[in-house]
């Protein structure tokens, strides 16, 4: 299973010299009772550490300097607890290079009516101490985050919780490395893309390997490993050997798991950690790689079929961002057109993780009718229902966009059993006819991301830390 640092976010409070040190120690207690409060809220998924109340040009650089060099810290989260002169933030908010969250917040949840002096108002002047900030942050086009609401109230700590995990997904988004087993689809259009601006803008390397480093790699698995994995396979899914003779069955399943075992070692080895396939290009190969990998996909990896390097970073992305929960690889299959039924029925030819199953996933062997290879295993399952949200990245030369729509996702009414896939069923929330029309009408192609796990304004934010466009359909 991938595994993503235990990273953290600094927090520092806003003020000035001009209110004196007492002051400044009560900015610094009602700062460091504030960070207590949300990480004691068992909201956050990492770890926030109150570091000090800045006042001046100099300290602030500092601050942000030092941020930028600690590989642990993820992103910085600034309180304008009284009012700090927001000129002073200009050099050090220029040299941040990770995500910024501005919590427009206040010490206390109420006005004091019978209490209240100046000596309050010098404490809790954040009602235009964030105006203040937040003006000089738009002036600079700073690609920050608002959060406003009280640091005690349950909906804003989940906003703080869903935008740590968006900024740890763009500061992991820069390590990210996706090796690509043969090219692209040949004279397929929305899977091509510009790899040098994908790294300049999102951090993401992708690397070509012929199809023969896989086999090679295949060469150095041995028959114990395979064994484990395959004892392993029989208890969490379910095998259906069905009309197969039970050796074809099982020399299947164990081929996709010999593939399973090196794409995993040679992954790890080179520190890659989404992949693409292509069913043009399987050199070499008995199969094309199903079972293989859904099962990488189970582990946190980012995949798409047809040499889509775009999705499968964009997958390993959501997956960072939704500790892997319920976030799978997705295709748009076929429509279902009947007034009252309008749906689109997503899979692919194999590969769809298994985190969306409702039901428990079948090893299932049968052929497929592209790519000239032997019948390969794959996992069968039926998805899930409830709310989710389907995503697409599309390059065109003036940049890169981000296509995204909220739908209703449901079950099939009925069973396929001429289509053994795993099968997921949505209609977008905007209703079929609107949300498809609009969808092509930005260039989305057929390749997304689909997770009950992720929010729209997840990815509202993740364009935002990224710099690119966003068509939100809805």
């Amino acid at each position: 299973m991938l595994k993503v640092p235990d990273y953290e976010f600094w927090f520092a409070a806003g003020s000035q010299h001009l209110y004196g040190e007492e002051t400044l120690k009560s900015v610094a207690k009602d700062s460091k009772e504030i960070v207590a409060g949300l990480n004691a809220s068992g909201k956050l998924p990492y770890k926030i550490v109150f570091k000090e109340v800045l006042t001046t040009a100099d300290e602030i650089t500092k601050f942000m300097k030092e941020a930028n060099y600690n590989d642990q810290v993820a992103g910085v989260i600034t309180w304008m607890h009284t009012f700090s002169p927001a000129k002073n933030w200009i050099r050090g908010t220029k040299l941040l290079q990770k995500p910024l969250l501005h919590f427009a917040t206040q010490y206390l949840n109420y006005i004091p009516y019978d209490t209240i002096d100046f000596d309050y108002m010098n404490l809790n002047q954040s009602a235009h101490g964030d105006r203040e900030y937040g003006y000089i942050n738009a002036r600079l086009q700073k690609h920050n985050k608002v959060i406003y609401g009280h640091w005690n109230d349950s909906e804003t700590q989940q906003e703080i919780a869903d935008w740590q995990d968006v900024a740890v997904a763009y500061d992991e988004s820069f390590n990210l490395k996706v090796a690509r087993f043969g090219d692209n689809m040949r004279n397929v259009a929305v899977t091509e893309g510009d790899k040098i601006q994908a790294q300049i803008q999102m951090g993401w390397t992708v690397d070509y390997f012929g199809v023969g480093d896989l086999v090679a790699e295949m060469k150095q698995v041995s028959d114990d490993d395979v064994e484990k994995e395959y004892q392993k396979l029989k208890s969490d899914y379910e095998f259906v050997v069905g009309d197969n003779d039970p050796q074809t069955f099982e020399h299947a399943v164990r081929y996709q798991l010999k593939q399973y075992l090196a794409m995993s070692r040679f992954f790890e080895r080179g520190g890659y950690s989404a992949f693409t396939t292509n069913f043009e290009d399987l050199w070499g190969l008995e199969e094309l790689q199903g079972l293989a990998a859904q099962l990488l996909m189970r582990d946190g990896y980012g995949f798409a079929g047809e040499g889509d390097w775009k999705t499968a970073a964009l997958l390993r992305v959501f997956k960072i961002m939704t500790h892997n929960q319920k976030t799978a690889f997705m295709e748009d299959y076929t429509l279902d057109l009947r007034p009252g039924h309008e749906a689109i029925l997503g899979s692919h030819m194999l590969e769809v993780d298994p985190s969306i199953a409702s039901t428990k996933p079948r090893v299932e062997v049968h052929p497929l009718d592209i790519g000239g290879k032997d019948d390969p295993a794959r996992l069968v399952f039926t998805g899930s229902a409830g709310d989710a949200i389907d995503v697409t990245m599309a390059d065109f030369r003036d940049g890169f966009k981000l296509i995204s729509y909220p739908v209703d996702a449901h079950k099939p009414e009925k069973e396929t059993p001429h289509l053994p896939v795993a099968k997921q069923m949505w209609t977008p929330k905007a209703g079929l006819k609107k949300g498809a029309t609009e969808w092509i009408q930005n260039g989305g192609g057929h390749h997304t991301v689909f997770s009950f796990a992720a929010t729209e304004q997840q990815v509202q934010d993740l364009a935002t830390l990224y710099g690119i466009k966003l068509a939100n359909i809805e």
